[in-house]
């Protein structure tokens, strides 16, 4: 008879494999062993609802086969120190040392790795106590919601070598692996444009009205969770609820913008857009919130000379469900549709109109990708894509190589979100200063 562990890994397996076999590739390669042999350490920063739902069933499926095994967490609040103790113990039989803080967990020097769910804006600066510690990390996105915090954490992984994974999914799941290796194989031909859409309706989204109720500061460490953000007076929405509250969170943009937005930058080997221009509000859910719940945004990529320059559309809200999550590739010849996963003749350019200009018709040859479904539903659980990317970054600890999403693709994706929150923000048409490396908006830099 299986147990859970078992049966989480094997179904995951089972997907994955299916997935990997339609790109050619043998199941045994997917499930083999990387590394040294002596135990993993790995703790736990912030037990989070993301961490809890998704990270661990995922983490946990290949814990026991690659020799890995959770040891201690840290959370600033009391409430979420013994939740950690109790589900570690009843469903892992796991004895979890739990520390008030960071740095009593590495003072403590269990650790070998740790798994970084805390704040959205905590994420950079936790992830330059880890590496610092001497730790490797899986960073949750978004790397940063600063450009400050963003140089300091690249900084300190490139300074220290440490393996650092950003939770950008998306970059260990076959069907975006396929359409990266077919785009740059040059048969789509040029990008002309891209459209991206996140669209949900849910008015309990980043809401936690009963948690809310739960927390009082006495169990908590609020100057610890405000870091090096201005002080603001003890709210318990906002510390649990930071993502609707810049700027604990810009929202929108690094919560969801950060995953598609970060395609683009794979894809085409762009490391950030060359202008945003953006636009938005809180047309339905006023509930006291700063971030917007609905983000409209234009983004102008290519080369500074101007050439190969393309644009991307981005469009979110959180009220009504139509549309979904999409992300469409456009090129004269046709359409890649990271939706149904196929890449299509769809739009090209055909006979007739190729006719009239005295031009060959340009029509992309039809092909399905590797189906994986990426899902808009808030905490889905060991879901495939996380599952494969957990994995990668626990050989990766092995074997010492660099993992898909590395901490240059989290810095990447987040000049395109800060980008983004400072035009809706600013009103200011943003652009990127390379020398300085900052977010320029109205001539000035960008930073709250």
């Amino acid at each position: 008879m299986q147990t859970r562990r078992e049966f989480l890994k094997t179904g995951m397996l089972s997907s994955a494999g299916l997935a990997l076999a339609g790109m050619g590739m043998p199941v045994h390669s997917f499930a083999r062993i990387l590394g040294a042999n002596d135990k993993v350490r790995v703790g736990v920063i912030g037990f989070s609802d993301r961490f809890r739902s998704s990270l661990l069933p995922c983490f946990m499926a290949s814990a026991e086969e690659l020799n890995f095994e959770i040891v201690a967490v840290s959370d600033i609040w009391k409430l979420r120190r013994e939740e950690a103790v109790k589900h570690f113990k009843e469903k892992y039989g796991l004895d979890v040392k739990a520390f008030r803080n960071n740095e009593e967990l590495y003072d403590s020097k269990m650790c070998d790795a740790v798994i970084i769910s805390t704040a959205d804006f905590q994420h950079a600066q936790h992830c330059i106590q880890a590496v610092k510690a001497g730790c490797d990390a899986y960073v949750e996105k978004p790397f940063a919601e600063t450009m400050e915090d963003a140089r300091a954490a690249l900084k300190a992984v490139q300074e220290t070598q440490k393996v650092v994974q950003i939770g950008s999914q998306r970059r260990s799941a076959p069907n975006y692996q396929a359409a990266c290796e077919y785009l740059k194989s040059g048969k789509f031909g040029k990008i002309t444009m891209v459209e991206m859409t996140w669209n949900v309706n849910q008015p309990g989204r980043w809401r936690r009205k009963s948690l809310v109720e739960k927390c009082f500061e006495q169990d908590t460490d609020w100057k610890r969770f405000l870091l090096n953000r201005p002080y603001e007076k003890w709210d318990a929405r906002k510390y649990l609820e930071y993502r609707l509250f810049w700027p604990f969170s810009s929202g929108i943009p690094g919560q969801w913008m950060s995953h598609q937005i970060d395609t683009v930058h794979w894809f085409t080997g762009l490391a950030h857009p060359q202008s945003v221009a953006a636009n938005g509000g809180i047309y339905c859910w006023k509930d006291g919130r700063r971030n917007f719940d609905t983000v409209t945004a234009v983004f102008d990529y290519g080369k500074p000379d101007g050439s190969d320059n393309f644009q991307v559309l981005y469009s979110s809200r959180m009220h009504n469900s139509v549309g979904g999550t999409k992300e469409l590739y456009f090129s004269n010849g046709g359409t890649l549709n990271l939706d149904t996963n196929e890449v299509s003749s769809k739009g090209g350019m055909d006979a007739g109109a190729a006719r009239e200009m005295g031009m060959e018709a340009n029509l992309l040859e039809s092909f399905k990708l590797p189906d994986v479904k990426v899902e808009t539903a808030a905490n889905t659980g060991g879901d495939t894509m996380t599952y494969l990317h957990m994995r990668n970054w626990m050989e990766c600890v092995r074997s010492r190589m660099t993992p898909n999403a590395p901490a240059q693709a989290g810095y990447n994706h987040s000049i395109a979100t800060i980008m983004t929150n400072a035009a809706l923000r600013t009103g200011q048409k943003v652009t990127f200063d390379e020398k300085t490396q900052n977010v320029m908006a109205g001539g000035k830099v960008f930073k709250y």
